[in-house]
């Protein structure tokens, strides 16, 4: 996505949340790829949804699912959802470019190979977009925000190929819900749907999954 804005001649201003998550090296992957990317600058913000759990990813009480098929994933929300976590976030991301007197904000969700969270529907954005606009300052003085979502309709292996194209740093990134010791589980929706990506998309992948010992 920062790729992408970079490759469009945005200057970008990258933000990460820290929501109590339990996969919080993502934060310290998202500071290396915005310095790699030449992000003008990259904050991360607290708001603490831990607060209230009820997800695998904000309560150590509820384990991240693994091993899921295709099937699977396709099937009922998971328990990996957070509720309202997309709104939350955008929020924080439009008080921020209201700040800095930006009006476009560009949004990594997808809707094709995804497990099934509403807030990374084409129909969520638009309804964000209809919230700027009455929820700002900016906003009520015509100041049009548009959030832009350029990984929306991508499978996981065209969102590979274009990363490729465009110099993403993979070996800096990390996908997994339940990392170990700092390297992606292997077994979580995330971290099979970032493998099927790159197999097929043919792009040898760099993650560095955890091994579990054998058992004797």
């Amino acid at each position: 996505m920062l790729a992408v804005a970079r490759r469009k001649g945005f200057e970008a201003h990258c933000l990460s949340v820290d929501y109590g998550q339990r996969h919080k090296g993502e934060l310290a992957a998202a500071r290396r790829v915005a310095r790699e990317l030449g992000a003008a600058s990259h904050r991360a913000a607290r708001v603490s949804l831990s607060l209230f759990g009820g997800s695998a990813l904000t309560d150590p009480a509820i384990a991240v699912p693994k091993g899921r098929s295709a099937s699977q994933m396709g099937g009922d929300i998971p328990v990996t959802y957070v509720p309202a976590r997309n709104t939350v976030l955008l929020s924080v991301a439009l008080a921020w470019a209201e700040v800095l007197g930006a009006s476009d904000i560009f949004l990594g969700v997808n809707a094709i190979d995804y497990s099934g969270y509403p807030d990374c529907r084409p129909e969520f954005l638009r309804a964000f977009e209809r919230l700027a606009r009455v929820a700002t300052r900016a906003g009520v003085q015509g100041s049009r925000v548009r959030i832009h979502a350029p990984l929306l309709r991508l499978g996981k292996a065209s969102i590979v190929r274009l990363g490729t194209r465009l110099g993403v740093p993979y070996h800096l990134t990390l996908t997994c819900y339940d990392p170990v010791r700092g390297r992606a589980c292997g077994r979580c929706d995330a971290c099979t749907l970032r493998r099927q990506g790159f197999e097929a998309a043919g792009v040898p992948d760099p993650t560095r999954y955890h091994r579990p010992k054998k058992e004797k």
